[in-house]
């Protein structure tokens, strides 16, 4: 989808309030370009039951070799069932498609669900490398060492 695709708007809006609910006032959700998640470089996922977005994730373009993840949501009423696991599965599949070799997201001290779930996904933490002061970054190899 685009970012500006009507099934990404509940997304966003919560994100949002969520946000601030968490960490005060800002523009967290703003931080890119909502351009930036759009075919060559980058992507957005959405999961909807029926007219119900439940829940989202985008990526774009860091560099030549990474993507970043942003706008990681899931709506409040379906939490607790994986679908955030299914995005990032989504993201890194997509991601790869797009020929990036590492995915990188950054999350904040405030959502000790989403820390949680990075790393029980195998993301390595790799400090803080973005603009938030306390936010917490992680990254995933995306072209794992063949089995021998």
């Amino acid at each position: 989808m685009r970012l500006g695709d009507p099934e990404v708007a509940p997304l966003l809006l919560d994100l949002h309030r969520e946000y601030e609910t968490r960490y005060g006032t800002g523009d967290s959700v703003h931080d890119v370009d909502g351009t930036e998640f759009d075919p060559p470089f980058g992507g957005f996922l959405v999961l909807v039951d029926g007219d119900t977005t439940v829940a989202g994730g985008g990526l774009h373009r860091f560099n030549a070799t990474t993507a970043e993840v942003k706008r990681m949501w899931t709506n409040p009423s379906f939490r607790r069932q994986g679908h955030a696991k299914t995005i990032l599965r989504e993201l890194a599949i997509l991601a790869r498609g797009l020929g990036y070799e590492r995915m990188r997201l950054e999350t904040g001290y405030a959502q000790p669900e989403a820390l949680a779930l990075y790393r029980s996904l195998g993301f390595t933490e790799i400090g803080n490398y973005g603009i938030y002061e306390h936010a917490s970054g992680f990254e995933l190899d995306l072209c794992p060492e063949p089995a021998s």
